[in-house]
């Protein structure tokens, strides 16, 4: 009796030291039980973690304030992802959630309870989430039974034992670092064949295995239409088209891999290194990068130097020297003519590959030439010397400078720059380099550009920053007060706080390095204000931004700009200013601004302030609100129909009003004001100029309807 006591105690005792362990270890978990849910402001505490502890699966930071719902490797010093549910949706570094509803269906919220992503497992048993030791999250009853997995659903990167099938498929990044989908596919096609695709906005088009030749030439087979591939742990990959191959290090199963379709549009099988945290590249599917369709966009030729670089040729430019995927463009461009028009420039070892045109075998240099010159669709040809092989390209596309060439490419130009290539004994090719890399996450600012600038300089942008937007914040306030509010506090509340719920979820301020940093030092101009220019940004998550309409000038000051405050800081113009450009942001910009000849005055700031006061109303953007591919001029017909059916009510006040007005308000509004206030928008985006008040008789307007009850 005594010993089966003692036992007892000392089993009690083991189990409290683990229990002890198993605390002392963390709160990490494999399993989310229905009804529970992960913040994403404990992010990196509160994380599924699998029972060997090799993944992990909770909020990913991939940006600023942007994080997606994934699973990664927990040993690899990056923390690689594995998968993600909502790579082309980030949501917000606060308030968002994944949650395993009590319908049974895992979702993803953003801060605002919008659910970006789900399952789709509700009305089923589904009582937990789990993260197994292979990487796969499912969801599952209490049975165990799987009613949804992840491994169903993959992105750019299969596990050991996860499937490439005929509906699913795997697609890159858009860039290194960032979630989005990318251009890059490896999948099934209708030939039963597996395939890497570049299926870019412009064209698409297989280049592995090699689309020279036959399914059969590749080995591999098109009889199978079960359309099936994987990796065992081995390390060896088998597909139902008779794909094979191997990893380098086969045969140890202790080792972790992936097999991930790059954002460069590789196809590389990686082996972890366990105590180092590091990837080794195991096999690769091209082995030379430039052979990768759609590298260096349209016009642009991949070559190594010593690694893939892409550059543009004689008479071409880059369109974004931060992204070459989208290629070169013709400066100056080449019009149709004969020889005193255009010429050609001889590009040796190098190729374009596809869209020929009218090849021909068996003609001269000089014939093939004329076959180009003659057709002005004709971008360049392709001569191959002794086979008399003629190729000509309405397209240059997938350029390259091969390790064993055997083609010369003849590239059409202007005459022009043809004579000046000449004078100058220049390269046929122009290098760009790639200078700055916003578009990747590990992209950073260099010490000798930190240490050239002074703190003092430093504090002077933020002070500037923080004191511009404190004036925009204050105008916004004010103006929404007196025009919608103030009629109905109540109304008031409930808008003001889904404003502040807005602004601290999605807002934040930029130092004057990261601006810097995000526009490649302030280099590509895109605009021009009245105070300044407009630059093109790209911030690390790889959106593009552009003015607002706040600036600073050569002493750091703010400016304002539109709506006729422009002219308040240069006093001695006068009251008239007459442009000869486009200024202004597209959708509020007057029709007269799209008229060559005709002067802009300051009756196209009228313009723009009454599409404001209209935006007011609704309660949108214009660029929501009037869904057309030109917003200035269906925008006109918008004006003229809501004239007509004021004129209509003559004088009385619109029945229809409360259809129209932002509805968020829910009809709590002042009838008056907001009637008056249309009137007066309508009046502001008249088609003509003259027949628009002044901005003097606006504000006396505006100031009337202060006192209007």
């Amino acid at each position: 009796m005594m010993s089966r006591r003692i036992h007892g105690m000392c089993l009690l005792v083991l189990a409290t030291f683990l229990s002890c362990i198993a605390l002392s270890a963390g709160d990490h978990r494999s399993v989310l039980w229905r009804g529970g849910s992960i913040a994403v402001e404990d992010a990196a505490e509160n994380v599924l973690v699998s029972p060997s502890g090799n993944f992990s699966c909770g909020f990913y930071k991939v940006a600023t304030n942007a994080y997606t719902f994934a699973v990664w490797f927990t040993a690899s010093a990056d923390a690689t992802v594995a998968w993600t549910a909502n790579r082309d949706s980030p949501v917000n570094g606060v308030g968002s959630r994944a949650e395993l509803r009590r319908d049974g269906s895992l979702v993803l919220q953003d801060y605002d309870g919008r659910v970006v992503w789900s399952t789709n497992t509700s009305g089923t048993p589904a009582d937990r989430a789990q993260l197994l030791d292979t990487g796969n999250l499912v969801v599952a009853d209490a049975a165990g039974n799987r009613l949804w997995q992840s491994f169903d659903w993959p992105t750019d990167t299969l596990l050991a034992g996860q499937p490439v099938t005929r509906y699913k498929q795997l697609v890159s990044a858009s860039a290194r670092g960032l979630p989005y989908s990318g251009y890059y596919k490896f999948y099934f096609d209708s030939s039963n064949i597996l395939n890497l695709m570049y299926d870019g906005p412009e064209i698409s088009s297989n280049y592995w295995p090699s689309p020279f030749n036959k399914w059969w030439d590749n080995n591999r087979t098109a009889y199978n239409s079960s359309r099936y591939g994987s990796f065992d742990r081995r390390g060896v990959f088998t597909a139902s088209d008779q794909l094979q191959f191997n990893a380098s290090d086969m045969g140890d199963e202790g080792v972790m891999r992936r097999l991930t379709l790059d954002y460069d549009g590789n196809l590389r099988l990686y082996s972890l290194d366990a105590a180092a945290g590091r990837w080794h590249v195991t096999w690769v599917a091209v082995g030379r990068q430039c052979y990768v369709h759609g590298l260096c966009g349209s016009n642009g030729i991949c070559s190594f130097r010593p690694g893939p670089t892409c550059s543009c040729p004689v008479g071409y430019v880059p369109n974004d020297a931060s992204d070459w995927s989208k290629g070169c463009r013709r400066s100056p461009d080449v019009r149709c003519g004969g020889d005193d028009v255009v010429d050609f420039v001889e590009m040796p070892h190098t190729d374009f590959w596809g869209f020929d045109v009218n090849y021909t075998a068996g003609v001269t240099f000089d014939a093939c030439r004329r076959l180009c010159l003659d057709d002005c669709n004709c971008k360049a040809f392709g001569y191959r010397p002794g086979t008399g092989r003629c190729y000509p390209k309405i397209a240059l596309w997938n350029g390259r400078i091969p390790i064993k060439p055997d083609q010369t490419i003849y590239l059409k130009v202007a005459r022009s720059v043809k004579n000046q290539m000449i004078n100058q004994s220049s390269s046929f090719l122009h290098f760009d380099g790639h200078a700055c890399t916003v578009d990747e996450r590990d992209a950073s600012v260099g010490s000798s550009y930190l240490h050239g600038r002074s703190n003092e300089i430093n504090f002077i942008y933020f002070y500037s920053f923080l004191a511009v937007v404190f004036v925009v914040e204050a105008i916004f306030v004010v103006v929404g007060y007196l025009f919608v509010f103030r009629a109905d506090p109540v109304a008031a509340g409930r808008i003001r706080d889904e404003g502040y719920s807005l602004v601290f979820s999605h807002f934040r301020r930029f130092t004057y390095d990261e601006l810097s940093d995000a526009t490649c030092g302030f280099r590509d101009e895109i605009a021009k204000g009245g105070t300044g220019s407009v630059y093109k940004g790209v911030l690390e998550d790889g959106r593009s931004i552009a003015p607002e309409n706040i600036l600073l000038d050569g002493d750091f000051e703010p400016k304002v700009t539109d709506f006729g405050l422009v002219k308040l800081l240069s006093r001695d113009a006068g009251s008239h200013m007459a442009l000869s450009r486009v200024q202004g942001t597209r959708g509020y910009i007057a029709p007269e601004c799209w008229t060559v000849g005709r002067p802009i005055t300051g009756k196209a700031d009228v313009y723009s302030f009454g599409v404001v006061l209209l935006e007011l109303l609704r309660g949108q953007r214009v660029c929501d609100w009037v869904a057309a591919a030109d917003g200035a001029w269906d925008l006109q017909r918008l004006a003229a129909w809501l004239k007509e059916k004021l004129k209509r009510d003559d004088g009385e006040l619109p029945a229809w009003l409360e259809e129209l007005v932002d509805a968020r308000l829910r009809g709590d509004f002042n009838h008056v004001q907001a009637a008056a206030m249309l009137e007066l928008a309508v009046c502001c985006v008249d088609g003509e100029p003259n027949r628009r008040p002044s901005m003097n008789a606006v504000a006396q307007k505006l100031i009337s309807l202060h006192d209007t009850r």
